[in-house]
């Protein structure tokens, strides 16, 4: 007990546990797809497997975030919302939202996906329920806890492993390159992930301010998010 409570006390746990905890829920999801490919019984497990760890993992993830927040020092909401800050933000979440969605080619991509339409569980409210835990978690969740982890925690664990003492946006090349290609072959659009990463970098060098890179991210997804809904594309969620 008292090796897990100085665990939970470093620094670095907060800001790493939120992402290691979605990614878990991530290799569940791969382990019931690889399980149903060899177990019939497992096969209309798989089929909603996505429908139904979604919410969960968003959840719990969000709750995770909500309990470590007061430690969260770098993320200060306010520098979000000066015009500034907001302009570059949005500018720059657009921006990577039309790359993105013009890079699900050949090459830049690890693996085919159908993705998720909530449309074929039939049931209005759980359709709505759906959408709604997937927008909450791809503009929301998603952008506060990977902004946290890229750039807050690794970025600057490369230039220091004593991460806290290295200024939230301080440059280094070695952090800038590693942290931008880490977080594009997170994705499954490796290439797009990259673009994304550098340039939600790239807000944080000028800015000085993770809560303006979480801003940025979030727009990219909740766009990401309206153009799947609307176009039916959902190879993107």
């Amino acid at each position: 007990m008292t090796w897990i409570s100085n665990t939970v006390k470093n620094a670095w746990f907060p800001r790493v546990f939120p992402f290691l905890l979605f990614i878990c829920f991530i290799a569940i999801e791969r382990l019931i797809d690889l399980l149903s490919q060899h177990y019939d019984f497992m096969q209309s497990v798989a089929e909603y497997d996505g429908y139904i760890i979604y919410p969960f993992k968003t959840v719990s993830v969000a709750v995770v975030l909500l309990l470590f927040w007061n430690r969260y020092t770098e993320v200060d909401i306010r520098q979000a919302f000066s015009w500034r800050n907001l302009s570059i933000g949005i500018l720059a979440g657009i921006v990577v939202f039309v790359l993105w969605i013009n890079m699900d080619r050949g090459f830049a991509v690890i693996s085919k996906t159908e993705g998720i339409d909530p449309f074929l569980t039939g049931t209005p409210i759980i359709v709505y329920l759906i959408i709604s835990f997937r927008l909450l978690g791809a503009a929301v969740v998603v952008p506060i806890f990977e902004e946290i982890f890229w750039r807050s925690f690794l970025i600057r664990y490369i230039i220091n492993p004593k991460f806290e003492n290295v200024p939230v946006g301080k440059f280094t090349w070695p952090s800038f390159v590693i942290s931008s290609v880490l977080f594009g072959f997170e994705h499954n659009l490796w290439l797009a992930g990259i673009v994304a990463g550098t340039s939600y970098c790239l807000v944080l060098y000028y800015t000085k301010s993770l809560s303006t890179a979480i801003l940025s991210h979030g727009v990219t997804n909740l766009l990401l998010g309206i153009y799947v809904l609307s176009t039916g594309n959902w190879q993107f969620w």
